[in-house]
């Protein structure tokens, strides 16, 4: 019999609370903020995308369905970290400081991120 093992989670270059813009699909182009970060599937909720609509019917007699909207999950590859100030998207490296902590630095601005 195969021995079980854990799965490996691949590190993701996104964290709760990042600038990202959408780099393809149908919201390609956008720029919101991560609200929640799933690194077990790598995907990531960002405010305003990918937009759904979820049909809720009555729970109580006379009450009303309704219709909600919510954000649903896309991958974490189809996000790059956005400069506010320098208004693009870029890759990232990984740096240390003098003080020996390792941040993320982007690529095409040289804005430490962390």
């Amino acid at each position: 019999m195969p021995k079980k093992t854990q799965p490996r989670f691949q590190k993701m270059h996104v964290k709760k609370g990042d600038t990202v813009q959408v780099i393809s699909g149908k919201d390609k182009g956008k720029v919101g903020e991560i609200l929640r970060a799933f690194p077990q599937t790598s995907t990531v909720i960002v405010k305003g995308v990918n937009i759904r609509t979820k049909h809720v019917k009555p729970r109580q007699e006379g009450e009303s369905g309704q219709i909600t909207t919510y954000e649903a999950p896309i991958h974490s590859c189809k996000v790059m970290l956005y400069s506010q100030k320098e208004k693009v998207a870029s890759r990232i490296s990984y740096v240390f400081t003098e003080d020996g902590r390792k941040v993320r630095k982007l690529k095409k601005t040289g804005e430490i991120i962390d």
